[in-house]
Order: structure tokens, then sequence, then C-alpha cells
């Protein structure tokens, strides 16, 4: 595939702290759409770092699934990287992405170079052997997916107020199309706030809900209920 058929989507709240060694990251000739629902100087990091081929969106209230919903609306390539703004991509990632067979959903890992490194070591390793069992374990912050593939399976669900990135893979896996994990694909976590409030907390809470939402024992009044993932976070 060409990395000029690739656009970077990323939704943004508050990251003025992440977005500028995010955005120093990504070489200057990928677009880039950053969904935002800031209210601090984000934008203006923006705009100031990448004063081209990055478009601002605002969005107000939508949630993490609506967010990346529209960004995908937006893109006019056929190809969509999900990321976001807490991370770095690894130097070589775009090589390593170009030379790359294609599939409908291609995603890789997130690492630490400092804090809980072990941690996202282990996450990772269980990413490989749930994708091994037949459960693709696929997480937003590093995901590239076949635009005409999500639109053609609905795009993520606005309901989810969290794991719509889990969700919509193995949507596109049973329904129309391939998912195939990339270990060489690695992006760095910069920000450690959840698990700063508890390693077990936060992987309990990844497992129960998904568990729930991948046997359809997720209530639907409880799609839209984050359990505290994204409060807690966003506190400073």
């Amino acid at each position: 595939m060409r990395i000029a058929d690739v656009t970077i989507v990323v939704p943004a709240r508050n990251e003025a702290e992440n977005i500028g060694p995010f955005l120093g990251s990504i070489p200057r000739g990928i677009p880039i759409i950053v969904v935002d629902e800031s209210d601090d100087v984000t934008p203006q990091i923006v705009h100031g770092l990448r004063p081209q081929n990055a478009r601002l969106v605002h969005a107000s209230g939508g949630g993490i699934a609506r967010a990346r919903q529209l960004g995908a609306e937006l893109a006019s390539t056929p190809w969509i990287l999900f990321t976001d703004a807490d991370v770095e991509f690894d130097a070589g990632y775009f090589e390593r992405l170009a030379r790359r067979p294609p599939a409908d959903v291609v995603y890789g890992l997130k690492l630490s170079r400092s804090d809980y490194a072990r941690y996202y070591r282990a996450f990772a390793w269980g990413q490989r052997l749930s994708h091994a069992l037949g459960v693709p374990a696929a997480t937003g912050s590093n995901m590239l997916v076949k635009r005409e593939t999500l639109l053609a399976c609905g795009g993520f669900d606005e309901a989810l107020s969290c794991n719509e990135d889990s969700e919509l893979v193995w949507r596109i896996r049973a329904q129309v199309g391939t998912v195939r994990i990339d270990p060489a694909l690695v992006v760095w976590a910069r920000d450690h706030r959840r698990l700063r409030r508890g390693v077990f907390r936060k992987t309990a809470h990844s497992i129960l809900r998904c568990a729930l939402l991948r046997s359809g024992l997720l209530p639907e009044r409880l799609r839209r209920h984050d359990w505290g993932y994204w409060g807690d976070a966003l506190d400073p």
C-alpha cells in the first residue's frame, strides 16, 4: 500500500501536553484529521505545528465513537489510520506500514518506553494470544482500516462510550473482511493516568466490558455508560 493513501484520524480533548510529540512523530506529507473537543490550547498547537495537511474539526459531546466516525466520513483516502493523541509513532512505523500486504484491518501494539513498560508488554502479549484464538484485540490507538470496509459494515457503534474500536473490528471480521495483527507496528504511550489509578482496575474494566460486549450480554442501557472510564482519566 502507499502511505499517500492513508489519512490519520485522531480524537483530541485537552491534549496540550501530548499533541506536540504526537504530531512530531508523523511525516508531514500524511494528512491528519483532528476531531477536537478541547477547552485548552490543543487547537492552537495543532495550527502552529501543522499549518498544512492537518484539518481541525470541532466536535461537542458526541463521544469517542462519534469522533472516530466523523473523521472517517471526512477522510477521502482509501485507508484510515485511527490513533490517539497521547501516543507517538515508532521511528520507521510508516515505512513498515507501506511494506505490509493489505487486509481490511491491520492493527499494531502500544508499548511504553518508561512507566508501566511491563504492563504494556503483557497487554501486547494478550492481544497476540487473543488474536491467535480467533478474537481480534484491536485498539483505537493503532488501527488501520480500509475506509470502504468500515462504511460497508456501518461504521463505529456511536452508542458505545468505549470499546468502540474492538466492537468495530469484531464486526468487520464477522461480516465483510479480514483482520491482521502486526507486532512490528508500534506506538509508544505517553499518558498513563488510567494505570496510575490502578492497574487491576483498568485491566478488569477492559476484560469485563469486552467480554460482555463480545458475548452480547451488555445491556443496551449500559452501552453509553463508561463505568468511570473517561471521567477519571480526564482528571488532572
